[in-house]
């Protein structure tokens, strides 16, 4: 048996393909199955199943079209009844697969009512358990995701599931959907995959017997919940259609009525000048889930990227497309190359040690784009605060003065970047912090 993993950094999740003599199982794939199906050719393997553990609320799952392209057997919790046709998958009722290989259906109910995992079985030992958003990596999957009204219900069921898979012999291997860096997990989960064994030694929510401690420690500090997130759920109900063609390459007096333009340069180019109105989320990892947390849902875009990067839109649109399409975003109309270096106004980015001479300037005003969390380990005293996403929504703190420069930071520089573009929207100088954060500045204090 082989297992193969498929990480999505930006949405902190983990999909796999399992191969078993010829065989393959691809669990809680993403919207861009070539990806999957490559690694499945490569291997010359027959996908004889695609599993979902749950309806996902982070992203557009590629489930249905997977199972569509290979012929393979779509499997879902039976409790999801989706709007396509599908095997559901029953409580303990054990799906075979041929050549020694079964999979047995866990209800794991939690991080949503549905959810399922999947413990792997070949020759009748159990090897593997994919389990999704339940059991997770030194945590497991949120509860609250579906509303608060449902959230302490699900944290009591999750205290279950996680108790159900922990019972597991302790050899299985445990192989969540959900890990790292995704807003999914109850906290920060640890890294990717473990052991059973190894989760009933060291998860420090299995040392919680009783069920309402355990709600208590999954709903006491919930981190914030992306706005992209309540269309996932309706998406994965009604499946998702293939991915769209490559946005074309226009110029900037092609750029339609009301898009919004989203510039995915590297801040340097952002900060030496932008196209009005943009908003700057630099190409990274986790670009899509800025897009999709900033913007309003499917809102027509158009994507700005460096000029001088050849014919066509480039490697960096290609993919700063396919991440707005992970999360269900196909509303990308063009790509402009640009602007030059003194085609709009830009913002000033410092060091550390620059920044922390301006910040101690008579009249400096500093504003934390940080988590409530991430304040709460450490802090400046007098700071503003917004979170990032909080910017759009709630608008810039009103202690701010327009006519003095504002002194932005984050954790890292690159949630203080985006915000400059929304400060300069509404009309602030903006004087960011890159390569370092709030805990790195001189008058930081620690929780």
């Amino acid at each position: 048996m082989e297992i193969v993993s498929f990480r999505t950094p930006g949405l902190g999740d983990q999909s796999y393909l399992l191969v078993h003599q010829g065989q393959g199982v691809l669990v809680d794939p993403q919207r861009d199955i070539d990806r999957f199906l490559t690694a499945a050719a490569e291997r010359d393997v027959e996908m004889r199943f695609v599993l979902e553990t749950h309806l996902h609320n982070d992203y557009v799952s590629g489930g249905p079209r997977a199972a569509e392209s290979t012929g393979a057997e779509l499997v879902l919790p039976a409790a999801a009844a989706p709007a396509y046709r599908h095997t559901p998958a029953f409580h303990l009722e054990d799906i075979p697969g041929g050549r020694g290989l079964a999979l047995r259906p866990i209800h794991t109910p939690g991080h949503t009512p549905e959810h399922t995992s999947y413990l792997v079985l070949i020759d009748g030992e159990p090897l593997a358990v994919f389990s999704g958003g339940s059991l997770l990596v030194s945590s497991a999957g949120r509860p609250d995701l579906l509303g608060p009204e449902r959230a302490r219900t699900l944290a009591r069921h999750q205290h279950r599931s996680l108790h159900r898979l922990a019972a597991l012999p302790g050899h299985v291997e445990l192989l969540p959907t959900h890990g790292q860096g995704s807003f999914c997990t109850a906290g920060g989960a640890g890294t990717y995959t473990s052991t059973i064994a190894g989760e009933n030694a060291a998860n420090p929510l299995r040392a919680i017997s009783d069920v309402e401690q355990f709600a208590d420690r999954l709903l006491a500090d919930p981190m914030p919940i992306p706005a992209f997130y309540e269309h996932m759920g309706p998406a994965n109900i009604l499946g998702a259609p293939p991915l769209p063609a490559a946005p074309p390459l226009i110029d900037a007096g092609q750029v339609p009525g009301g898009a919004h333009l989203v510039d995915i340069r590297p801040r340097t180019e952002q900060a030496a000048g932008m196209l009005p109105g943009s908003v700057g989320i630099e190409l990274a990892d986790d670009f899509g889930s800025w897009a999709g947390w900033l913007l309003p849902y499917q809102a027509p875009i158009v994507l700005v990227t460096q000029a001088g990067t050849g014919a066509g839109i480039g490697v960096e649109a290609r993919q700063a497309a396919t991440q707005l399409a992970q999360i269900g975003i196909d509303s990308v109309r063009g790509v402009v190359k640009g602007p030059g270096r003194a085609a709009g106004e830009g913002f000033e980015l410092l060091e550390l040690p620059e920044f922390s001479e301006r910040l101690a300037e008579p009249g400096a005003q500093l504003l934390d784009v940080r988590m409530p969390a991430e304040r709460r380990t450490a802090s400046h005293p007098g700071a503003a605060h917004r979170f990032l996403p909080d910017l759009v929504t709630d608008g810039v703190p009103a202690e701010l003065d327009s006519d003095r420069p504002v002194l932005v930071a984050c954790g890292s520089g690159r949630r203080a970047a985006i915000a400059a573009s929304l400060l300069l929207a509404a009309g602030y100088r903006p004087v960011v912090l890159t390569g370092a954060g709030v805990q790195d500045l001189p008058s930081a204090t620690a929780a």
